[in-house]
């Protein structure tokens, strides 16, 4: 379905979420991880600021045109073709400084996440809200309150819910 999609030349265009842009142009770079990172916005302007990131997708036209954009940019991004959802992605523990999950709900990857997460580390979520007016499928969709408390025990750094619940959480020490 979303190979099809990409070829159709869906969500090429789109713009980094300014949130993102915002944490990129103002924080230090390591090693990242873009779950389910499609067409690699996020990935390459992260890869643009000095970020060694790896884009993880389970479509493959996403990923070339991830990587064929990320050519054309002069940047590397590391892509990894895997079915989230079958787990076929392996979360290494405390293996990233940051992890970016934007656009994107599949409520069991929270905890692998997490644990992927470095100490002060940071994970960036951006994940639609239920709403009366949604017409999305409402599995996909967070109720308020419920990406805070995935991070409970974590320094939040921004937390703002309007249309999608929007977090910067930073893993503290045990």
């Amino acid at each position: 379905m979303w190979d099809e999609r990409y070829r159709k030349g869906e969500h090429t265009n789109d713009e980094p979420h300014p949130l993102i842009v915002e944490f990129a142009s103002k924080s230090a770079s390591g090693r990242a991880l873009d779950v389910a990172c499609g067409v690699g916005r996020h990935a390459i302007l992260l890869a643009e600021h000095g970020w060694t990131v790896t884009g993880v997708d389970s479509s493959r036209v996403a990923l070339d045109i991830l990587q064929e954009r990320a050519e054309k940019r002069n940047v590397r991004v590391e892509t990894v073709l895997a079915d989230l959802e079958k787990h076929e992605f392996a979360f290494q523990p405390e293996s990233y400084d940051l992890i970016l999950v934007c656009r994107y709900l599949q409520r069991d990857l929270f905890p692998p996440i997490r644990t992927a997460t470095r100490v002060g580390g940071i994970v960036i979520a951006i994940i639609g809200l239920v709403d009366s007016d949604s017409k999305m499928n409402l599995a996909y969709l967070l109720h308020s309150g419920e990406l805070r408390r995935e991070f409970e025990g974590w320094e939040l750094l921004h937390d703002v819910e309007d249309k999608s619940a929007e977090i910067i959480a930073r893993r503290a020490s045990p």
